[in-house]
């Protein structure tokens, strides 16, 4: 059963070792965010911790090269993906196969995210019709970080939600319904903030994606 401890930055690793990997690698464009670097560094020990040094230090150099690549980027560029990048007038729900549903709210321009990448989202998620176990949108709330593919999931997070993130674009924004089995199953979950995931509960999640940064190789 999953642990939540609401503290700083969240992470993708696991929920009791987990690290939590939620500064976002560039500065956000909302107050309370944190700089770049703090960002970087944040992100690369925590790393160092889950998965050793020398991973650390691949996405230490990954990472800053990312901050000065994002600098130096053409205008072209940055007007080519703020250009794609568009909210829907009209919500539309897709249902997948395996009882997901979701809803767009913003079709994003940029990357799409791949295994391995580095992906920095905003999420809410509430049980339906009950609370919310977790929140990142706000002046004052550090998104979360995670890298796509890694187990266990970050707080918060669980597999139907990542399956919905791997067709997402850098910029869009979804609601996403997530039945139990994709969820926390029979068990449910307990976040150690007061509100506790019941078994076989469905969630509702609003995600968007903030940054997909290619892994190092």
């Amino acid at each position: 059963m999953a642990t939540f401890f609401g503290s700083p930055p969240i992470v993708s690793p696991p929920i009791e070792s987990q690290l939590p990997l939620t500064a976002a690698t560039e500065k956000v464009q909302r107050g309370g965010r944190g700089t770049s670097a703090d960002s970087t560094d944040w992100i690369a020990s925590g790393l160092t911790r889950r998965f050793g040094l020398g991973a650390g230090l691949a996405w230490a150099g990954f990472l800053t090269f990312g901050v000065v690549s994002e600098q130096i980027k053409t205008r072209f560029e940055v007007n080519q993906q703020e250009a794609n990048t568009r909210d829907v007038e009209k919500e539309e729900e897709v249902v997948l196969p395996n009882g997901i549903r979701y809803y767009e709210l913003r079709v994003g321009g940029g990357a799409i995210p791949r295994k391995g990448d580095l992906v920095v989202i905003d999420i809410k998620g509430n049980v339906v019709g009950d609370g919310v176990f977790v929140d990142t949108f706000g002046k004052d709330k550090k998104p979360l970080a995670l890298v796509v593919g890694s187990r266990p999931y970050s707080k918060g997070m669980c597999e139907g939600v990542e399956m919905v993130l791997r067709t997402m674009k850098n910029g869009g924004k979804r609601r996403i319904i997530v039945p139990p089995a994709l969820a926390f199953g029979d068990e449910g979950a307990d976040f150690g903030s007061g509100f506790r995931i019941p078994p076989s509960a469905t969630l509702e999640y609003i995600v968007e994606v903030e940054k997909v940064s290619i892994a190092p190789s």
